[in-house]
């Protein structure tokens, strides 16, 4: 996938465990513990999961983009680079030899050292931070999320020059995504089309195009058709890279479907139901008594075989948190 959209952390594990052949949602708190996945802000601002091998390049591609992004945001809040200098030479002393430390505590960190702002303010000096390969995740201390040095974190991180980051991301993406535009891609990594356009040309004949209907859509070469795909449901997370991956979703759901979506007042990133590819409804889940009640809201009826297949993913769900299942139909 190249990188997962992780801003709701229970989403996003469960995002990773849908692409799993068994994932759990221990094995991905572990994950996260150990920095076999890390947590940052990269691509678009906004924190994603990232592999700690790819942290490094994929920042030094996509940073100055999302610092560009933010630029309104520093100057209202009076940060400026004499500002995240000394921010991050306090950081860096601050978690150095292993420490992994709250924001809470960063914060408390950065008052003594006579860095004072309010709590965007704040915020804002850890995401820069994480732009500068200054921080990024730790494991989590309770469910309070921690900083690390990224340089401790990940020291096997690879650097790659502009060319050959761009050549990379650009495969990852029409590999974990496609088939997909240049337009989807400059959306999903924070590049402009330029950029998407050049990485299509760097990687060559590792991506495929075909047009349809006027639209030309890429995918890797290493890709194959399915000829007889099985009847699948799939209880997507929020944020989910299948619904955020894209500037135009409507391949994926009936028009008359969006507007019933519309009228339920739930906006189309939040979780949803898809059979085949296409999105029926929204779910929610509840944890009661030890257990996890999945309830779909419905855009259309179903008939036996998607029922079935909706239940199937109602119970892949539970497997995956280690509950027993209620499934409200």
């Amino acid at each position: 996938m190249g990188a997962v959209q992780a801003q709701d952390y229970a989403a996003a594990k469960w995002a990773v465990g849908l692409r799993m052949k068994a994932g759990s949602d221990a094995l991905l708190d572990e994950a996260l513990a150990d920095g076999s996945i890390l947590r940052t802000h990269v691509l678009r601002p906004t924190w994603h999961f990232v592999s700690p091998l790819d942290i490094r390049w994929m920042l030094d591609l996509t940073s100055k983009r999302v610092n560009a992004a933010l630029s309104y945001n520093f100057r209202r809040l009076s940060l400026d680079a004499a500002v995240f200098r000394r921010t991050n030479a306090v950081l860096v002393r601050a978690l150095q030899g292993g420490k992994q430390l709250t924001r809470l505590e960063l914060v408390s960190i950065l008052e003594q050292h006579g860095i004072r702002s309010n709590n965007l303010g704040y915020l804002h000096n850890l995401l820069r931070a994480e732009l500068d390969k200054v921080v990024c995740s730790g494991g989590r201390r309770g469910k309070q999320f921690t900083y690390a040095l990224l340089e401790e974190r990940a020291p096997q991180a690879k650097t790659l020059d502009r060319e050959e980051a761009l050549a990379l991301l650009t495969l990852r993406y029409f590999t974990g995504h496609g088939p997909a535009t240049a337009q989807d891609f400059a959306w999903w990594s924070g590049l402009t089309l330029a950029d998407a356009k050049t990485g299509l040309d760097l990687v060559g004949s590792k991506v495929k195009g075909e047009a349809v209907d006027g639209v030309r859509y890429w995918y890797a070469a290493s890709m194959t058709a399915v000829k007889d795909p099985p009847h699948l449901a799939c209880l997507l997370p929020n944020f989910d890279e299948y619904m955020v991956g894209y500037t135009d979703r409507t391949a994926m759901i009936d028009p008359e479907h969006a507007k019933k979506l519309e009228s339920f007042g739930v906006y189309l990133l939040n979780p949803s139901i898809v059979i085949n590819g296409r999105i029926v409804g929204t779910w929610k889940r509840i944890f009661r008594k030890g257990s996890v009640v999945v309830e779909p809201r419905l855009l259309t009826s179903l008939n036996k075989a998607d029922t079935r297949a909706l239940a199937a993913a109602a119970r892949r769900y539970a497997r995956f948190l280690d509950l027993p299942l209620e499934l409200s139909l």
